[in-house]
């Protein structure tokens, strides 16, 4: 999709707050720094939504929160009832973590019952979901064509790549992951149906690597170098600070 503004910029960034040594005053800060700017949302650690939404009473920056994150390992009941407790607690965005498990078991009636589940429980409370799939766990292309396949089948607004935790032992014995991977978005977008959406996470730290994800036509990124990449934003375009004025970006080559 093509970006036309700044603040279209910042309309497409979940700004992620679920490092787990933020504290609550890095958690605050990480609020006001997303409400500065006019993210789309801040994807806050469960304990902190009440604050989270709080915090942006009366803005347009949604609250979101994680399920089964990072691992996905929790029982259906537990999911449920985490989405549940989220959305009373002002989560509007709910960003759950597959069973991976399960889906490399090729466990498919699991896994399409826990995604409509929390789906459900979503609906019942307005919010919505974005699926997790951590691709960096899923070598194998058909497991998440066969996610995207169940994912528009229950109906869920967005299909997401990864936690940013993900981390896979490389040959050198070292951990890494690499995330939101142009092969593994344009995957999920070739095989996601109307109404589905895709989010970019892990890996998405630059003005250029946000872009490009949206050239390819993701909606969404997560990530938690908001600040960096928005000022970048300011500076590529002759601006200073968040308080500047919005310049059209649409006339910059390449984008």
């Amino acid at each position: 999709m093509p970006v036309t503004s700044i603040r279209e910029i910042a309309k497409l960034i979940d700004h992620a707050l679920l490092h787990p040594t933020l504290t609550d005053a890095e958690l605050r800060a990480g609020c006001e720094l997303a409400l500065t700017y006019g993210v789309a949302s801040v994807c806050i650690k469960p304990y902190a939504v009440s604050m989270a939404n709080e915090l942006l009473d009366g803005s347009d920056v949604r609250v979101g929160t994680v399920i089964g994150f990072p691992h996905g390992s929790s029982a259906l009941p537990i999911k449920v009832a985490e989405t549940i407790q989220a959305c009373r607690n002002g989560a509007v965005d709910i960003d759950m973590v597959v069973n991976i498990g399960k889906v490399l078991s090729e466990d498919w009636p699991y896994v399409t019952d826990e995604i409509r589940a929390v789906h459900q429980a979503c609906q019942t409370y307005g919010a919505i979901l974005k699926v997790i799939f951590e691709t960096d766990f899923l070598t194998d292309d058909a497991l998440k064509i066969r996610l995207c396949e169940i994912c528009t089948e229950v109906g869920v607004e967005f299909v997401k790549t990864s936690t940013g935790f993900g981390f896979v032992k490389d040959q050198d014995g070292k951990y890494d992951y690499k995330g939101a991977t142009e092969h593994n978005l344009r995957l999920m977008l070739n095989h996601i149906g109307p109404g589905v959406q895709v989010k970019a996470s892990g890996g998405i730290r630059t003005l250029d690597e946000l872009l490009a994800a949206t050239r390819l036509g993701v909606t969404r990124v997560g990530t938690s170098s908001t600040a960096a990449i928005i000022n970048e934003a300011y500076q590529r375009f002759g601006l200073v600070g968040p308080n500047a004025s919005i310049a059209p970006v649409s006339d910059i080559k390449g984008y």
